[in-house]
């Protein structure tokens, strides 16, 4: 069972925003590259990465998509109180 998941996240005011980073991404743009340009989060600066957590460490939105995904993939467009954020898994253990 999966008890900590290591994600990086790009996070932009706007669902427009997030999705046309999405498609980028799906068009071969570097997710890291686009969180440091892109992120209004001071993990942009690393790429997006936050590092190993676990559950109840996140927003449950975020959480849940985050416990939600293989690793390597990235999310569709989520909402939480902080704006919309993409979240690419990195790892799970």
């Amino acid at each position: 069972m999966t008890t900590e998941v290591r994600a990086s996240h790009i996070l932009v005011k706007t669902e427009q925003e997030a999705m046309d980073l999405y498609n980028e991404i799906k068009n071969g743009a570097s997710f890291a590259d686009l969180a440091a340009e892109n992120s209004m989060c001071p993990s942009g600066r690393n790429g997006g990465d936050l590092g190993f957590f676990g559950k109840g460490m996140m927003v449950k939105p975020f959480e849940d998509a985050a416990f939600d995904l293989e690793v390597g993939e990235i999310s569709q467009p989520v909402q939480t109180q902080f704006g919309w954020h993409l979240i690419q898994l990195t790892g799970k253990h």
